[in-house]
């Protein structure tokens, strides 16, 4: 085993003491959620999430909410920027969140590092410890963020929930074969706030492997790219409660067409129940994904710990 799947592994102890350390927001301004890459995955579930409990979110990535925040939201001053970022400082991140304060939005900092520069600019901070040996690949970190996130917008997380991410993940590592992990193109589908979570492990798994990956909403994935698949395919469905017919039928298609399918929560070749409903589904599915990115990476022989190209901050000079 090594450090990247050691990680992922020991991550549950982390999320019982994030569970309850921090409370809803009480602003009512628009929430913008910032982030780069895996942040601004969480930002696009948290931002759904959010509007389901009747806030207004968007999700924006750092360098387009930096240069040109009008084409996302025309009001800097009724806004709510939580900047999200792991190391704090992630370059575009953190000037996006001292760009919006200056422009009078209040800004909150999502961050595992805090007294990082972007808490350091910021008017508020979310944070809570991580992994001591967590490398370039964010696994615990990501999950942590997503969990304080929630929290952020009134969500309770169980201890179940954290059992139950466990229970998916240990069940999914324990039914991956060869011929999944053998497939060159990999397609993540999650609608709703599972499709930050779809895009995020379609990241995962291309950054640890090294492998052709793409995230869709599922029924959109009829609409041109399901031209792509044959015997080389394999699809990841995170079923939705509410379109769990509907997403069926797409992975029949799928199976049809020659893919080999993963149905977290649903039917698949390889179908395994998720025991929470679609308000902490997100959550729970992602240390599964991390673990399939980390198998298949060890099935080509790609070392996760140093992944190609990859450093653990990103900063532009």
């Amino acid at each position: 085993m090594n450090t990247t799947e050691k990680v992922i592994r020991e991550q549950f102890p982390f999320w019982d003491k994030a569970r309850g350390s921090n409370a809803a927001t009480t602003r009512d301004d628009v929430l913008v959620y910032v982030g780069c890459g895996t942040s601004y995955y969480l930002a696009m579930s948290l931002a759904a999430y959010a509007n389901n409990a009747g806030r207004r979110a968007i999700a924006v990535p750092g360098a387009e909410w930096l240069n040109r925040p009008t084409f996302f939201w025309p009001d800097w001053k009724n806004t709510h920027v939580v900047a999200i970022s792991r190391s704090g400082e992630t370059t575009e991140t953190v000037a996006a969140a001292k760009k919006s304060r200056e422009n009078g939005a209040f800004v909150t900092a999502l961050t595992v590092e805090a007294e990082s520069s972007l808490a350091k600019c910021s008017d508020d901070v979310v944070a809570s410890q991580t992994h001591s040996e967590e490398g370039i690949v964010m696994s615990v970190s990501a999950s942590l963020m997503l969990l304080l996130g929630l929290q952020m917008i009134g969500h309770t997380i169980p201890a179940s929930a954290v059992a139950s991410a466990k229970k998916l993940a240990d069940a999914l590592d324990a039914s991956l074969n060869r011929q999944v992990l053998a497939r060159s193109h990999f397609v993540f589908l999650g609608g709703g706030p599972l499709f930050g979570i779809a895009a995020e492990g379609a990241l995962k798994l291309m950054e640890m492997s090294q492998t052709l990956t793409q995230p869709f909403h599922p029924l959109e994935y009829r609409h041109g790219p399901i031209s792509l698949v044959d015997e080389k395919t394999a699809a990841v469905m995170l079923y939705s409660t509410d379109q769990k017919n509907a997403e069926a039928k797409l992975v029949a298609e799928l199976r049809e067409k020659g893919a080999i399918v993963i149905g977290l929560g649903g039917a698949g070749d390889i179908e395994l129940p998720v025991d929470v409903d679609l308000s902490l589904a997100a959550l729970v599915i992602l240390p599964a994904l991390q673990i399939l990115g980390e198998r298949v990476a060890q099935s080509r022989g790609v070392d996760t710990v140093s992944p190609r190209h990859l450093t653990k901050v990103v900063t532009l000079v």
